[in-house]
């Protein structure tokens, strides 16, 4: 029997490969929500959008996909998030999923800290650094919808922005498992010979 943390891994690390077995296809084409394909999703953003960010970056990343989840200006799944706007280049929301370029993670250790990440984000585990952004964009981007906002939050190499306060929220927008946040991973302790 696996720790509950471990086997949400291997249940994310197993939606991943199915999103991208079908790369085409609709990410949340049920109305039943599925909470490992939902966290794949958001593992995936987190992987393509923040690899390079320090964790506090990669968090921010993953709360924009969850703060839009409870707006009204924005689909509800994490999935519809995440593909909104097609696949047609510069119409996407997250530049990873219309960028061309093959969706299937190559860094392993990076795909497994964006599925620890997404899983605490998911969950409502982690406090949100962007508190309440809607948007970001890289540092060295300038796009036009920015300057609408005022000027945006630093968090590595990204700007975050929150947007109207007095926007509309979803009501009722909860899991049944929220809260209920994954152990942290235990640190393992190698002893060396002769030590």
């Amino acid at each position: 029997m696996f720790p509950r943390h471990v086997a949400g891994l291997i249940v994310a690390r197993a939606a991943i490969a199915a999103l991208l077995a079908t790369p085409m296809a609709s990410l949340a084409a049920s109305d039943d929500v599925d909470d490992a394909q939902e966290i794949g999703c958001l593992a995936l953003t987190i992987y393509h959008e923040a690899r390079g960010e320090s964790e506090r970056g990669k968090l921010a990343v993953g709360h924009v996909v969850m703060n839009r989840t409870h707006s009204a200006l924005f689909p509800a799944g994490v999935c519809e998030v995440v593909e909104q706007g097609g696949v047609q280049r510069h119409r996407c929301q997250f530049s990873w999923w219309c960028d061309g370029r093959s969706d299937r993670p190559k860094d392993q250790v990076a795909l497994r800290e964006s599925m620890r990440l997404a899983e605490e984000i998911y969950y409502g585990c982690t406090p949100d650094p962007t508190a309440g952004a809607l948007w970001y964009h890289a540092v060295d981007v300038r796009p036009s919808w920015s300057k609408s906002f005022g000027p945006g939050r630093r968090i590595d190499g990204h700007l975050f922005y929150r947007g109207d306060l007095e926007r509309p929220i979803r009501i009722g927008v909860s899991s049944s498992v929220r809260g209920q946040c994954p152990p942290a991973p235990r640190t393992r302790l190698t002893l060396l010979a002769g030590s």
